[in-house]
């Protein structure tokens, strides 16, 4: 970096036009030949790693996990929401990768692992985290920052409910603990899914998990800048998955669970007041279904919790990657600052 600072400044001197010029080109010509970019500042920059896409064995089924990054780094654990699978976080992995070991599964029923027939197995939010569970243990995983998204945060609170030695660190984006981020039309839909299994109201929950209800319902429901910012993989990649009638099912029955969830909302309440985990929020703000009360509810049982509401919508990571990549290192820097 010493040669930059002498063209810079010769450049800077007044003595002549062409003096000037020629400094200028040769800031250019160095920069080209590389030799202002020297290999101790390469080591300083926190280059993306490779991502690699596994499987692993868990109790007899294939597993597929996103890795990217030194397994003797920090480990952060990346939870995906409804509809999607670990490719949600294809742009936020890079960004982590050159600081954090990056682990994010597809639960089991979705993306690449097992899909189980949901007419043999029922499919629960207790069997998804009991799959990531043993795909942590399976790597031998022993510490984790847990980031939840969506249904994310019932698969994560099972996971720090059974071992909670084990959690670092909570990452939050739109993932619910609390009525208050629920409105009364969306606890509504849940209970009635859970309770009502009449084949009229069964069938209405198929069309959530249809080609319209995924783009229009879920992906492009929230953007309010140019909708150029979502990605057409996003949908393109859940759709490949939601094919067949029996893989639509999967999700329904995820749908009939998930007032469980809510039920269970008092006792993860209690896991924050007693553990009080470093806990960071980012929450998009322009999510009807998950609405920001639901972020601002975390400071009650977990008062140091740093929150962020931004500008983005239930698909945070989506619209936002960048922005969300730079509040979880800079919290982490934090945390290992204290």
């Amino acid at each position: 970096m010493q040669d930059c600072r002498v063209y810079i400044r010769q450049a800077e001197q007044p003595e002549s036009i062409e003096l000037r010029s020629r400094a200028i080109k040769a800031v250019f010509a160095a920069l080209l030949s590389g030799s202002l970019f020297s290999a101790a500042l390469a080591q300083e920059l926190a280059w993306p790693a490779k991502t690699h896409y596994r499987y692993a064995q868990v109790e007899g089924r294939k597993i597929f996990f996103r890795e990217a990054g030194d397994p003797s780094k920090p480990t952060i654990v990346l939870l995906h929401g409804f509809p999607s699978s670990s490719h949600t976080y294809r742009e936020l992995i890079p960004l982590l990768s050159g600081t954090l070991h990056v682990v994010a599964p597809d639960y089991i029923g979705s993306g690449y692992s097992d899909h189980p027939d949901p007419d043999r197995t029922t499919y629960t939010f207790d069997l998804l985290a009991k799959y990531v569970s043993g795909l942590l243990a399976s790597q031998g995983i022993e510490r984790y920052t847990l980031y939840m998204q969506d249904f994310g945060a019932p698969v994560g609170y099972r996971i720090m409910l059974q071992q909670p030695q084990k959690l670092d660190a909570l990452i939050v984006q739109n993932a619910n603990a609390y009525v208050e981020g629920l409105t009364e039309a969306r606890q509504t839909f849940f209970r009635e899914a859970h309770e009502n299994r009449s084949e009229e109201h069964v069938a209405s929950l198929y069309a959530f998990v249809g080609r319209e209800a995924i783009i229009h319902k879920q992906y492009l429901r929230d953007v309010r800048t140019k909708e150029s910012v979502m990605s057409p993989d996003s949908w393109t990649h859940d759709l490949a998955f939601l094919q067949t009638d029996k893989d639509r099912k999967i999700q329904v029955q995820l749908f009939q669970d998930y007032y469980n969830n809510i039920r269970a909302y008092p006792k993860w309440q209690a896991f924050l007041r007693e553990h009080q985990p470093p806990t960071l929020i980012v929450w998009g703000k322009n999510d009807p279904a998950f609405v920001a009360d639901g972020a601002r509810a975390y400071l009650r049982d977990v008062p140091g919790a740093e929150l962020h509401l931004i500008d983005a919508g239930h698909f945070a990571v989506e619209e936002q990657p960048v922005e969300i990549a730079k509040y979880i290192l800079g919290f982490l820097q934090k945390m290992k600052a204290r």
